[in-house]
């Protein structure tokens, strides 16, 4: 029997869908690709996050000094990890995402100068542990390639969107946790592959940066997926993820002056939305706005927006970091 990852398709992973693909619809993709700055900015910001969720504390300073070729005070390991990440990225466009030689010629790649056993799936059990407590036992060493190649054939035989395929496939990836080391960075990075061969859009998004954001929610989503044997949770959370990337990266498309223009609410259709969701939107793609660029971008008196702020932060959606003055809210999926 073909095998086939368990999850489920609620009306709200089948409105994200549509969001990102209606998100995707009005972004201009040439004009992201067209600027070698903004994707090398883009690139460091990938590689930054993917890097510092497995606790690597180079900066993206740093980490630009690395793809310049310049000397960077660092440990070794911290510097490995910077360069294999920097070739496993280069060569994503090569790669296919239900080749499972692929997969261990990337992980060769990205772990070449921290494993001996690189490149190869590993031959003891391994574990995730939070302290002492024991959060994931994963599959014996013997059954990890027959997973990985039931894994890699049913990406390659399905019909669903690759949206989900995505998302599947990386949650399933961390639960068979086929590597000794690098499984995280690994079920991102090819989750980016599957992603950029529906939409190459994707090779200059930082989508890892964004999980880095949320790291917290990123480990409880994926321990809550364990739990319910089921990668739907997992799914809506990546979803999401994927939504807020788009959003940041929104403002390439048109104008980057349109950011601080009452009419940028327009371009954002955020005239359709309740008083919260609008300026939920509005503060995922600039968190710095004030309460009276909100007001004026919304069409409400400055007193409704402090109140949906408000409840807002009380249900903890927003959150506000640092003063009125010099700070900015920081959103929550």
């Amino acid at each position: 029997m073909r095998y086939q990852p368990p999850f489920t398709l609620t009306s709200e992973i089948l409105n994200l869908v549509a969001e990102i693909s209606l998100q995707i619809g009005r972004m201009d993709a040439s004009a992201l690709n067209a600027s070698p700055q903004l994707r090398k900015q883009n690139r460091i910001k990938t590689l930054a996050g993917t890097l510092a969720i497995e606790g690597n504390t180079l900066s993206e300073a740093q980490i630009t000094a690395v793809i310049e070729g310049k000397p960077v005070l660092g440990s070794v390991r911290e510097l490995a990890e910077v360069k294999g990440a920097i070739a496993a990225y280069e060569a994503l466009p090569s790669w296919q995402p239900d080749k499972v030689e692929h997969l261990l010629t990337a992980h060769g790649m990205m772990m070449s100068d921290i494993l001996v056993n690189a490149g190869q799936f590993r031959d003891k059990a391994v574990g995730i542990h939070k302290g002492k407590a024991v959060h994931h036992i994963a599959p014996p060493a013997h059954r990890v390639s027959g997973l990985i190649a039931d894994l890699a054939q049913w990406l390659k035989q399905s019909k669903d969107h690759p949206l989900l395929t995505s998302c599947v496939f990386h949650y399933e990836f961390e639960f068979i946790h086929p590597f000794s080391d690098g499984n995280g960075r690994m079920g991102r990075l090819w989750q980016t592959l599957i992603l950029s061969q529906w939409q190459p859009l994707f090779l200059s998004l930082p989508l890892e940066s964004v999980i880095k954001d949320h790291q917290q929610d990123y480990y409880q989503v994926l321990e809550d997926a364990d739990q319910a044997a089921d990668s739907t949770p997992f799914i809506r959370f990546m979803l999401s993820v994927i939504t807020q990337t788009l959003a940041q990266n929104a403002p390439v498309n048109a104008s980057v002056n349109a950011l601080v223009n009452p009419k940028f609410a327009a371009s954002l259709d955020v005239s359709g939305l309740k008083t919260p969701e609008a300026i939920v939107a509005l503060l995922t793609v600039k968190p710095e706005l004030t309460r009276q660029q909100l007001a004026n971008m919304i069409g409400k008196d400055i007193r409704t927006i402090g109140r949906a702020l408000a409840k807002l932060q009380q249900a903890g959606k927003i959150t506000r970091i640092g003063s009125d003055k010099t700070g900015h809210w920081e959103v929550h999926l």
